[in-house]
């Protein structure tokens, strides 16, 4: 019996020469619609699904490999003597090789097209197809990744089946075939707003294989969210340097976190996911060195993230120091010239829509052993109509453009976070500790003697007045934080005392 080939693909790249190789091996090529007509196109003596099905596509080609012939073929088990006498008596002759791949969902979906074209753009014979086939995996080689096609045809030629590639091939399906249905189950939820289902599917494709996790004894790789997010991190270009490790990612999209709550010219320094420095200021170079200038120390091997275009002058301001990666908008030909002479190992990353904000709806998802802790991104900072001044003393307008900032730095800082700073920097930072009173002592260490006439920001209430009087002996004027404790009247009283203003915001910022 003549071997026979069933190609239907959207992606048509590579597939009139894989489909050649076919026929040259002694293959009938049987195809649909729009490939039917590329492979005669390119040569391919190519039958008609119709012509072997006996039907007619119809329903605007919604039906046409939805048939008994097909699905029989593809999974009669030639090792099954009922099964092949079945078919050879409905005279349906076997499929040895199945290429699909499926139609454009994820484009269609990204190009914003309207949601009746994005229906019409869901597959429902490719995947049964492939689904067929891969259950058959024994008898049937299957492929919807065209970097297969060669393998495929150097084993045919050989006349070698190793189990193990047609294992991968049936994996390479179900795995294809899931995150397709991925794809369209979260463009459904998200159009009907459904937050939390009671059951949740995401789909990313891989970024990179990395050499290593956290440490080198863990195995890693980066992966990508399947839709372009402008602003992310996976939307980056890199320019220069070595390639990202899992901690350079990790940290750099805490920067991004960060840099994101701005909108002036600011520059964020950040070491270990913690912010240690931020500054803004009305150009990049003076938002850069205030950052710098908040903590010399923690910068060093840090990353920064700057939310305008890199000069020269900059780039040799960041050349002075050791930093693992720089990320922008964009960079004159001189400073990325200059990068390359002085600072070959230095990740330069461009990153055009960097200012861009995260989108209503987008989730925050925290992995733990045995599950996933899904919740919506933290988009909120306070509103000033939010504002409550619970003090004798009420902040001046400098002082309130000072807590708002602050309390922007301070939100993206690992609890229990202090931030100690001016209207236009962070000065000092006390951020990931089991109790807020060494945070303080932290933020206000940090500071030094810059804490004078400062202002600070906690990302929680205060449970006890002792952070209160840490600051007011530092010389701290002003304090934010979002206030609900039971003894929110002990701070305020200590605050009246020590001649300290302070406003409660009523959004509390945990970031664990």
């Amino acid at each position: 019996m003549k071997k026979r080939a069933l190609i239907s693909v959207s992606d048509k790249a590579g597939v009139a020469s894989f489909a050649k190789e076919l026929e040259k091996l002694g293959f009938e090529v049987v195809s649909t619609g729009g490939t039917l007509s590329h492979l005669r196109e390119s040569g391919v003596n190519a039958v008609n699904i119709s012509d072997v099905t006996g039907f007619q596509e119809c329903l605007d080609g919604r039906v046409k490999t939805l048939h008994p012939v097909v699905h029989a073929g593809i999974l009669a088990m030639r090792g099954n003597k009922e099964h092949m006498a079945q078919i050879k008596d409905l005279n349906i002759a076997p499929i040895d090789v199945v290429c699909i791949n499926l139609y454009p969902f994820k484009a269609t979906v990204e190009r914003g097209a309207p949601f009746k074209e994005v229906v019409e753009n869901i597959d429902i014979g490719g995947p049964t197809m492939l689904r067929s086939a891969a259950k058959n995996y024994q008898d049937v080689y299957v492929v919807c990744d065209s970097k297969d096609y060669e393998t495929v045809i150097n084993e045919l030629k050989n006349g070698i089946a190793p189990i193990e590639t047609k294992l991968n091939l049936m994996y390479k399906v179900f795995q294809h075939t899931a995150v397709y249905d991925t794809l369209i189950s979260g463009y459904l939820r998200g159009n009907l707003g459904i937050p939390f289902p009671d059951n949740i599917t995401f789909a990313y494709e891989k970024a990179q294989d990395m050499r290593y996790g956290e440490n080198p004894n863990q195995r890693a790789a980066f992966y990508k969210e399947s839709y372009r997010y402008e602003g992310s991190l996976s939307d980056s270009v890199q320019l220069l340097g070595k390639e990202l490790s899992f901690n350079n990612i990790n940290d750099t999209a805490g920067a991004l976190d960060v840099l994101r709550e701005f909108d002036e010219p600011t520059a964020v320094a950040v070491k270990h996911a913690n912010p240690c420095g931020v500054g803004s200021a009305d150009n990049i170079y003076e938002a850069y060195v205030k950052a710098y200038e908040a903590d010399k120390v923690s910068i060093f091997g840090g990353i920064v993230a700057l939310n305008r275009a890199v000069d020269l002058k900059l780039a040799k301001k960041l050349a002075e120091i050791f930093l693992e990666i720089i990320v922008a908008p964009d960079y004159s030909e001189d400073a990325i010239k200059y990068f390359a002479e002085t600072k070959k190992d230095l990740r330069v990353l461009k990153l055009p829509t960097i200012t861009a904000k995260i989108k209503a709806g987008t989730y925050d998802i925290k992995k733990v052993v045995g599950g996933l802790l899904v919740q919506d991104y933290d988009n909120d900072l306070y509103d000033d109509s939010e504002l409550k001044i619970v003090t004798k003393k009420a902040p001046t307008k400098d002082e309130l453009k000072a807590l708002r900032f602050a309390f922007k730095v301070v939100k993206h800082t690992k609890s229990n976070a202090i931030v100690v700073g001016v209207k236009d920097s962070t000065l000092g930072i006390g951020m990931g500790q089991p109790n807020r009173i060494t945070a303080t002592d932290i933020a206000i260490a940090n500071a030094g003697e810059k804490v004078k006439g400062a202002v600070m920001a906690s990302d929680a209430f205060f449970p006890y007045p002792d952070c209160v009087e840490v600051a007011g002996k530092a010389g701290i004027t002003a304090i934010i934080q979002p206030g609900g404790s039971k003894n929110d009247q002990l701070s305020i009283d200590k605050c009246n005392e020590l001649g300290i203003a302070m406003v409660l915001c009523g959004k509390r910022h945990f970031k664990h």
